[in-house]
């Protein structure tokens, strides 16, 4: 049992791009086993958060992972493994959605500018945003604008790498983003007013019971 620990160690002390590069290089299906383990779960989660369906975010997360595989060879160092496998995910969640489901909505942004000075990295300019009330809000907007912001500032994907999952150009990606972190941030004070006038009504039905 304790070979087996220190065994397993072994693999734990090594960084995700320690791993891939041990495994193209030996094939040991352990190097890829320790990579499974750490981002599978991540993997599945942000499917089941595009496809809200948890059989056919466990199936997307198998066929990720088997594209994985394939796909190993092809990873460059200067960039993070996590943010790498992230970009897979979304480009293989949006192309599975694209199969099944026709688009609703139709954007016009593709000849807009934006100014490479308008700040992208940040959904807001408070600080005081709470978890709780963005994620609601979050579930309100389609899957197309919850995977823009997901990829943006979730998983750190660059302006070039969501234009690339989504098959448009940079600056259309940058006017769809602007407009879901709009979209978002209304949402957002929508659901603080509906918050506040709910507890106000609670509050007025307690004064009349008293």
């Amino acid at each position: 049992m304790t070979v087996l620990t220190r065994h397993e160690n072994l693999y734990k002390v090594h960084t995700d791009e320690e791993l891939v590069q041990l495994f193209i290089e030996t094939q040991r299906n352990s190097y890829f086993e320790e990579l499974y383990e750490r981002y599978s779960d991540k993997v599945y989660r942000k499917c089941l958060s595009l496809i809200k369906d948890p059989a056919k975010a466990e199936d997307f997360t198998h066929d990720i992972f088997l594209k994985l595989i394939l796909k190993l060879g092809t990873y460059k160092e200067n960039a993070r493994f996590s943010t790498w496998l992230y970009s897979i995910t979304y480009n293989y969640c949006m192309d599975q959605l694209r199969i099944t489901k026709k688009r609703g909505e139709v954007y016009s942004d593709e000849s807009v500018e934006v100014s490479d000075e308008t700040d992208l990295n940040t959904i807001f300019d408070q600080n005081d945003i709470e978890a709780r009330r963005l994620m609601s809000a979050m579930d309100q907007m389609s899957t197309e604008e919850k995977s823009l912001l997901m990829m943006k500032y979730l998983d750190d994907l660059s302006i070039r790498e969501i234009a690339e999952i989504f098959k448009i150009t940079e600056s259309a990606a940058k006017m769809r983003l602007l407009r879901s972190r709009e979209k978002l941030r209304i949402k957002y004070l929508e659901t603080i007013v509906f918050l506040g006038l709910l507890f106000a009504k609670l509050f007025e039905l307690l004064k009349m019971v008293r």
